[in-house]
């Protein structure tokens, strides 16, 4: 059984380790040097501090499987309203659900913080990151062609996007 809570500074290290791995093999990320524990606490602590989710998710063992958060779109007061997500897998765990476990959760959060959209930057158009986010509501919001580069090759960007609670149906109880 897996669960899924909210992230502490002490989980950290843990989570840079997950990260280090897509960094250094994958496309998902544009970054091309790991940051270390010290700084993976930082970029938690500057999304906490508002108020925003990350979540862990736990094997029955309690070691980390993945994590997710959000943070605001942009940082100008126009955005306010939007996040963008952020989910890693441990590079073993993959193909389990537990992606989809995170984001739905992650979603039912950002919610809860009164994010009225949530946008996914899929950096390398990864298939199965395309998938799970088209699996849990989002939509196709545009394509920027051969924006980045690692691994000898030139990458795309896929944005997708999802409205959360009452999305734009309504507006919100204060304005910017």
């Amino acid at each position: 059984m897996v669960s899924i809570s909210p992230a502490s500074p002490t989980d950290a290290a843990e989570m840079a380790e997950i990260y280090a791995h897509h960094v250094l093999h994958g496309t998902a990320s544009f970054e091309t040097a790991p940051p270390d524990g010290a700084e993976m606490a930082r970029r938690m602590a500057k999304v906490l501090a508002p108020g925003w989710p990350w979540l862990v998710a736990r094997g029955p063992d309690g070691a980390m499987l993945g994590y997710a958060y959000a943070s605001q779109f942009r940082d100008r007061a126009a955005y306010r309203f939007t996040c963008e997500d952020s989910i890693y897998i441990r590079h073993d765990c993959r193909g389990q659900g537990l992606g989809k476990a995170l984001l739905a959760a992650l979603i039912e959060a950002c919610e809860g913080c009164g994010f009225r959209q949530m946008i996914a930057v899929i950096g390398g158009a990864g298939p199965a990151s395309i998938a799970l986010h088209a699996a849990l509501g989002f939509t196709h919001a545009g394509t920027m062609r051969s924006i980045g580069r690692k691994h000898g090759q030139w990458l795309d960007t896929v944005y997708m996007q999802r409205p959360l609670g009452a999305g734009d149906s309504t507006p919100p109880g204060e304005e910017p």
